[in-house]
């Protein structure tokens, strides 16, 4: 009697075009694709290494949902930049990061053109303005709650000639006393091609932002939602209206800014503070101060307003 020996059956998705394999494993996004989807398959396994892959990195530390340690979270990341081969042209790294592993992404990333951090604490002044001298291609450059110098904003600028879009974002503190134009400035001497410019949360005053008038020509969005010392009034008022095409006023609302954008309160704060300092340093050490919304709010309508296709 013949016994009929059937054949396995190869999973429904070994036969699908690489091309729209290759689609399906981007979607899943750097974590998930070397946490799980390299191990599925020797198919998946070898698409998982293909360059083409890792052109966009994009990774989040979810905290305790997501059980992974800020080191385990920065070996994942030297991983997929070792498999893109050079060929990474945007990253975005969301409450995690550092020094060292913005030099490693410097030191194989040549071809970067788009670079967003967002709460990178342990990114420091020096470590960025290190990294961005082996970026010359970068157009865009977007920081959220990340402390940095006028100097590192002067290197950026120097470094990165074909920057066009420029986020530079505090938690907000009401100190009207507290005014600092240096950041403006140093933007404005140092980023004369911008197109796109976010300072929310910024402590220039009027001074700042004719400055950035002055030394940006090329502004076509300009997002000055929570600069509490600027006042939209008379001939700098007049010169944004006439030369910015999308403005966004200090007092308009920002629900789509996915992030924390309450206006704190800190009445004991020193008034011989120096100045000269972002926001996000005037802010206590304390958790309860860092009451930031989940990054996985955040809205890709407030990328949309800076970058046209």
């Amino acid at each position: 009697m013949e016994v009929d020996m059937e054949c396995p059956i190869a999973p429904p998705w070994l036969e699908l075009p690489p091309e729209i394999t290759t689609t399906i494993l981007q979607k899943l996004g750097p974590i998930e694709i070397l946490k799980n989807a390299d191990k599925v398959c020797t198919t998946w396994s070898r698409l998982c290494h293909e360059p083409a892959i890792w052109r966009v990195i994009k990774m989040q530390n979810a905290g305790a949902d997501f059980g992974d340690r800020e080191d385990d979270l920065e070996r994942m990341c030297r991983q997929a930049v070792d498999r893109s081969w050079g060929q990474v042209i945007e990253i975005s790294l969301e409450y995690f990061g550092s020094d060292n592993l913005l030099n490693y992404i410097a030191e194989r990333s040549a071809q970067l053109k788009r670079l967003r951090l967002v709460c990178s604490y342990n990114v420091s002044s020096e470590g960025l303005s290190a990294a961005v001298k082996e970026f010359p291609l970068l157009e865009e450059l977007h920081l959220y709650y990340i402390s940095i110098t006028k100097e590192a904003i002067e290197t950026i600028g120097r470094s990165c000639r074909a920057l066009k879009s420029f986020k530079l974002n505090n938690q907000i503190c009401r100190h009207p006393y507290i005014e600092y134009d240096e950041e403006a400035i140093a933007i404005a001497q140092n980023m004369p091609e911008l197109h796109h410019l976010q300072l929310f949360g910024n402590k220039m005053t009027n001074e700042g932002l004719e400055a950035l008038l002055n030394g940006c020509p090329h502004l076509e969005s300009l997002d000055l939602r929570r600069c509490l010392n600027v006042h939209l009034v008379g001939n700098v008022g007049n010169r944004c209206f006439q030369q910015i095409k999308h403005l966004r006023h200090p007092q308009d609302p920002s629900e789509d800014y996915g992030l924390d954008a309450e206006i704190h309160d800190f009445e004991s704060f020193d008034e011989d503070y120096p100045s000269g300092f972002s926001d996000i340093d005037l802010i206590s050490d304390a958790d309860d101060y860092y009451e930031f919304s989940d990054a996985s709010n955040y809205s890709d309508d407030d990328d949309e307003m800076f970058i046209e296709s």
